[in-house]
This record gives C-alpha cells, sequence and structure tokens, in this order.
C-alpha cells in the first residue's frame, strides 16, 4: 500500500474504545475468583497477550494499574517504527515476519488500520552497528534494502543534509504502527472474545501454591492456573529474581514544527533513522501525521535512541528540560535543516533495559506457572503482534513455535 493510501485508510477512533474499555473495567468484583490466565499489566504486551488467550477460549483477566491506553509506561507516542532488516540482532528477523503477519492479520479482522507503510531511511558511517547490522539480516533473509547515491538521496529526500561518507539506504517495506490504537483494539477484541479487564487494579503480589497462583490486588484476590507478567517497567517490581537484570531508564520524545510543513508529510518524508558519528546512540523520527486520524501531539516526532537517565517507574521526573530538548534540537539543524521552526510537545517515556538489550521471554525462573515478557529496551513495540501469541502459547501450551532460544532468561545466570 502506498503511502499516502495507508494514512487515508480507515482508522477507529479511540474515545469509543476507551469508553468501552473502561466500562467493562467498571464492573463489580467478586473477592475471590478463579480464571485459567491472569496478565499483569494490559499494555501493548498484555493486550495483545489477552486477546489471544481470549481468542483460544481461557478465561483470562488482564490487570492494569492505570487506564487503557496510559503514557506512564513505553508504548506510548502515537507511532512506532516497524523494520525488518533487525540491526539489533538478525534472530530476531523470523519474529518481525510473524510479527507483520499478525498485525496485518488484526488489521483484516477489525477493520483498522495499524501498519503504515512509509518506507525506512537508514544513515551512517559504514562501519557503525546501525548500518552493518541492517546489512547483516537483509542478507541473510532476503530483505529488500536499496542503497542510495548521494545525488539520489539528495534528488529523493532533499529535506537531509548529510556529511560525506555516509551510507544512504531505504527499506521500501517499513514504516509505523499506532501503539495507542493497537492496544485499544487488542483490549476491545478481548472483552468481545470474552475476557475480563480490570483498570486502576494495582498489585500487591503474586505466590504460587501448587498447580495454582494467587494475585492480591487493593481491590480484590484471584485466583488462576497460569500468571503472565507483562508489566513494562514494573517488570523488576514484580520478579525479584531478574531484577538485577532490569534497569528502567527515562526517555524524552519530541514533536516539532517544520519550517514548511507540507516537505515533511508522509506523501514527501518517510520515517528515517541517523547514527551521528559525532554522537553515541541513534536517532530517529516519522512524518507528519494528520491530527484528524492520529490524534495528537501535533507536529514532526522525534527521539533519541539512546539510554537515558535511569529512574523508578514510580516516581519519574516527567519535567522535560531545555538540555533535552537542545539535543533534539540539534540533531535537526544538523541534518535536516528545514525540519525545526519551534518546538511543540515534549514527553517523556521509559525504557526497561536488558544487560544485552534483547528481550527476556520465557518462564520466570523456578516457577513453571509463570511466564514473563519484559526487556524490552527500547525496541520492543513492534513485536507486540507476535510476543501476544508467544506469550500465550508458553502459559496454556508449555512451548511456542516461534524461535525464541536466544530471549530465554537463563542467559544472565
Amino acid at each position: 500500500m502506498q503511502a499516502g493510501a495507508a494514512l487515508a485508510a480507515a482508522t477507529l477512533p479511540l474515545p469509543q474504545l476507551s469508553a468501552q474499555v473502561h466500562r467493562e473495567a467498571a464492573q463489580s468484583v467478586t473477592s475471590e475468583t478463579h480464571y485459567d490466565a491472569i496478565v499483569l499489566g494490559v499494555g501493548s504486551m498484555g493486550s495483545a497477550t489477552c486477546y489471544y488467550l481470549a481468542r483460544q477460549g481461557w478465561r483470562v483477566l488482564g490487570l492494569e494499574q492505570f487506564d487503557i491506553p496510559h503514557e506512564l509506561g513505553s508504548h506510548a507516542g502515537q507511532s512506532r517504527i516497524i523494520r525488518k532488516a533487525y540491526f539489533e540482532h538478525p534472530d530476531y528477523v523470523p519474529l518481525l515476519e510473524r510479527a507483520y503477519h499478525n498485525w496485518q492479520a488484526l488489521e483484516a479482522e477489525t477493520g483498522a488500520r495499524l501498519y503504515h507503510k512509509t518506507g525506512l531511511l537508514y544513515f551512517g558511517q559504514p562501519g557503525h552497528a546501525l548500518i552493518k547490522g541492517l546489512r547483516e539480516s537483509a542478507t541473510r533473509y532476503h530483505i529488500r534494502v536499496d542503497d542510495l547515491t548521494a545525488q539520489q538521496q539528495a534528488a529523493r529526500f532533499a529535506q537531509f543534509t548529510l556529511p560525506g561518507g555516509y551510507d544512504r539506504l531505504i527499506e521500501p517495506d517499513a514504516g509505523f504502527v499506532t501503539p495507542e490504537r493497537a492496544v485499544l483494539l487488542y483490549t476491545q477484541r478481548a472483552l468481545q472474545l470474552g475476557a475480563t479487564i480490570r483498570t486502576h487494579e494495582k498489585i500487591l503480589s503474586h505466590t504460587t501454591s501448587g498447580n495454582r497462583v494467587i494475585v492480591k490486588t487493593e481491590g480484590a484476590t484471584y485466583q488462576a492456573s497460569k500468571l503472565i507478567i507483562t508489566a513494562g517497567p514494573w517488570a523488576g517490581k514484580m520478579l525479584p529474581q531478574l531484577s538485577r537484570h532490569l534497569s528502567v531508564t527515562r526517555q524524552v520524545v519530541g514533536w516539532v514544527k517544520p519550517k514548511d510543513w507540507k516537505k515533511f508529510n508522509a506523501a514527501n518524508f518517510p520515517c528515517w533513522t541517523i547514527a551521528d558519528h559525532e554522537k553515541p546512540g541513534i536517532f530517529y523520527g516519522f512524518p507528519l501525521l494528520p491530527t484528524e486520524q492520529f490524534g495528537g501531539p501535533i507536529g514532526l516526532k522525534l527521539a533519541h535512541h539512546l539510554h537515558g537517565a535511569a529512574t523508578d517507574p514510580d516516581s519519574v521526573n516527567r519535567t522535560v528540560t531545555r538540555a533535552d530538548e537542545a539535543a533534539l534540537i540539534e540533531v535537526l539543524e544538523k541534518f535536516i535543516p528545514g525540519a525545526y521552526a519551534s518546538t511543540l510537545a515534549l514527553k517523556t517515556c521509559l525504557y526497561t533495559n536488558t544487560p544485552d538489550e534483547n528481550f527476556i521471554l520465557d518462564f520466570a525462573p523456578g516457577q513453571p506457572n509463570v511466564v514473563i515478557a519484559c526487556g524490552f529496551s527500547g525496541h520492543g513495540f513492534k513485536f507486540a503482534s507476535v510476543v501476544g501469541e508467544i506469550m500465550a502459547d508458553l502459559a496454556m501450551k508449555g512451548t511456542t513455535q516461534q524461535p525464541i532460544g536466544f530471549l530465554n532468561a537463563k542467559r544472565f545466570g
């Protein structure tokens, strides 16, 4: 699908979905109830897990301490890049193939548009991990990634001004997925398929007794045969045996007004990544998205993929500083000179990082009734559609057909 057509595709209104979730969540609870599975955290991974469990006919309870969706964790912010030429590790590519399939299946099932194919530009020196890694994945799995000469890049994407010696590539089938809408759609479908979702229920404890798990919240006690923990930045607090391997960091995302609006809409401007040879990490961004289809914030979105300051998810400093803002403005003025006229919005989100920056998808150590999905290290959202399927299968079947061996919890010792 072409970018313009993708952005024009029908989408479901977010307020109606939110209202349905909250109506369901407001239903009365008994003091003690038994389920086949309980999911702790109904964000991107948890909502998808609830959906797959409910679709398979299991009696599932999803517990969320905030609203659905919310901006206090990792996976909000209107748009998230999805790509297959995965520089982080080529072993992710089969999971991405399944993720693409599952996103498209959800679109077919609901009639909504989640995946928007804009293409993704990669810029950086040939020896940078971004460039080396994406080339390795693309070669191994035959993913289309096209090299651009400096002249071709200047002709097609004149918004960018790049130093000599940078590789210039584009992955045509990459783009973005809308995170809030995805969470709402998975939650809505889970409810329609019989799941129970409770919001504003903070978890006090979870214990295992024989073949049962017992979850206590501020409002009730629940029992289930299986427990799935998809708690994002709060995973370390729920999994003390893994907490030393999970660090939470504060990240900043910005939306800016460009000097020429038309040059940066999705018809003229794709998603992009830049590995600045003078700075650590990777900068990335998106085209302008029309608010009548995507909601806010307004503006051209960008962020820096680099671990921020360590924080506690329950006491994050949400105030964005001038230094936070300046780092984003600097990269725009350096590489995309027409992109910055003024700042429109600045927000914080959280990364939950593992030591090797790869996920943990596994059974909790020593707890065969508990499965976990955590440590997404700032690059996990695009996998939500396959992680939900994996979690449901691990919990209820004890295994998964997806190749997740490299994401096991035992690798940290």
